[in-house]
């Protein structure tokens, strides 16, 4: 069984955002030889998360609206009494951001058969970020044969 690892940088823009992944994850799989075996994807950060999920613009924005009511930025957080925590001077108030992503999860698995991610036809792999802007790193990690 061989093993290749990829680590991609993202970019994002400000508040949450979700961003379609699935073309890196068919691009690295296009540089080796896997033919049958799996795509880990995971994502190195507390306020972002992972999903399998259809990339439709107005599903995209009610998923966004569903976390803010999950969790309110408004909401009174403990982990937002900066003062009371030894903090880098530029820490955000974003614990919100933190118990969205805990909603979510921090990796997918994508099968590979034939050379090819096993996704359904309106499946792709959507990265959020829940605290952006900033620049976020996820592992693609693809085993197999």
């Amino acid at each position: 069984m061989s093993i290749f690892n990829k680590f991609i940088e993202i970019e994002t823009e400000p508040g949450i955002n979700i961003y379609n992944i699935t073309n890196y994850l068919k691009d690295f799989l296009a540089t080796t030889a896997i033919q049958n075996g799996q795509i880990l994807v995971f994502s190195q950060h507390t306020t972002t998360a992972l999903a399998i999920n259809e990339d439709e613009v107005r599903l995209l924005e009610d998923i966004k609206v569903f976390l803010r009511k999950i969790a309110p930025e408004s909401e009174r957080y403990l982990h937002n009494d900066l003062h009371l925590r030894v903090v880098p001077e530029d820490e955000p108030m974003n614990a919100h951001s933190h118990l969205m992503a805990m909603m979510l999860t921090t990796s997918e698995v994508v099968p590979v058969i034939e050379g090819k991610l096993a996704l359904g036809a309106w499946q792709s792999v959507l990265f959020f970020d829940l605290d952006g802007p900033r620049k976020r790193n996820v592992l693609l990690q693809i085993s197999g044969e």
